[in-house]
C-alpha cells in the first residue's frame, strides 16, 4: 500500500492533517491541498490513486474539481460534505464521485471508506483485463477506453453511465437489481436514492436503444431488476 497515493483535499488543515495521520498509518502516500486549483494541478501532476475531497473550498469549489478529475479520469473520488444537502447535490447532479461522507465523521471511517472503493477499483480494473473489447450485437464497448460505439458510430457517455452499461455487459444475461447496481457503481455505505439507478439507465438506454420503451439491450425483470441481453459474439 506505500505505492498507493492518495490525495486529501481540504482547507481545514487540521482535518487534513488528521486524515492524512491515519492514512499513513495504513501504510498509504498522501498529499494534501488547501483549494481547488492546487488539487487540479496536483492531481495531473502525480496521478493519485484516489481522491478525498471536500466540497467547500477556496478559489475553485469541489463540485468543480470533481468534474474535472473524473473527465480525465476514473479514479474514485470520496466526497466530503458539511450538510445533507450537498449530498444531494451530489447525487442529483450525477458528478461522477463514489462515495460520500457527511461532517463531522471519525477519520476511521475515512479509512474504511477509502478501503472499499480501492478495493473495488482494483476488482473492476481486474475485470478490465479479461477482454478490453466486447461486441454485443451491433454495439462495441470498449472496457479500456471508456467508450461506447453503434454501428461504428461512437456515442457520448458519462462516466457514470459507462460504468452502469460496463457492469452490465460484464454480467450479460444476469439480472441485476437496484440495490446490487447502486452499491457497484456508486458504493456508498448507507442507503441512498435507488432512484439514480433508475435515471441513468432511462439515460442509457435513450442512447444504444432503437426502442428505449421495447430495449434490446437492458431489459426490466419486473419486481427485481434488470437484465443485459444483446448476442454477445
Amino acid at each position: 500500500m506505500a505505492n498507493t497515493k492518495i490525495m486529501v483535499v481540504d482547507d481545514e488543515l487540521e482535518l487534513a492533517e488528521l486524515i492524512k495521520d491515519y492514512l499513513e498509518e495504513e501504510r498509504y502516500s498522501v498529499m494534501i491541498c488547501a483549494d481547488g486549483k492546487e488539487a487540479i494541478e496536483v492531481f495531473r501532476t502525480h496521478q493519485p490513486n484516489l481522491v478525498v475531497l471536500d466540497i467547500m473550498l477556496p478559489v475553485l469549489d469541489g463540485m468543480e474539481v470533481c468534474r474535472t478529475i473524473r473527465s480525465e479520469s476514473n479514479v474514485p473520488i470520496i466526497m466530503l460534505s458539511a450538510k445533507k444537502a450537498d449530498v444531494d447535490k451530489i447525487v442529483s447532479l450525477g458528478l461522477g464521485a463514489d462515495d460520500y461522507i457527511v461532517k463531522p465523521f471519525s477519520p476511521g471511517e475515512v479509512v474504511a471508506r477509502v478501503k472499499a472503493q480501492l478495493r473495488r477499483y482494483h476488482m473492476m480494473s481486474s475485470a478490465d483485463t479479461l477482454s478490453d473489447l466486447l461486441r454485443f450485437d451491433n454495439m462495441e464497448i470498449d472496457l479500456k477506453g471508456y467508450s461506447v460505439a453503434i454501428n461504428g458510430k461512437p456515442i457520448e457517455f458519462s462516466a457514470k453511465e459507462f460504468e452502469v452499461l460496463r457492469l452490465f455487459a460484464l454480467h450479460p444475461g444476469q439480472v441485476l437489481t437496484r440495490e446490487q447496481i447502486f452499491e457497484n457503481i456508486w458504493g456508498f455505505n448507507h442507503i441512498g436514492d435507488l432512484n439514480t439507478v433508475t435515471v441513468h439507465i432511462k439515460k442509457i438506454r435513450e442512447k444504444i436503444e432503437i426502442s428505449p420503451s421495447n430495449p434490446q439491450y437492458i431489459k426490466t425483470v419486473w419486481g427485481v431488476g434488470y437484465r443485459f441481453d444483446g448476442g454477445k459474439k
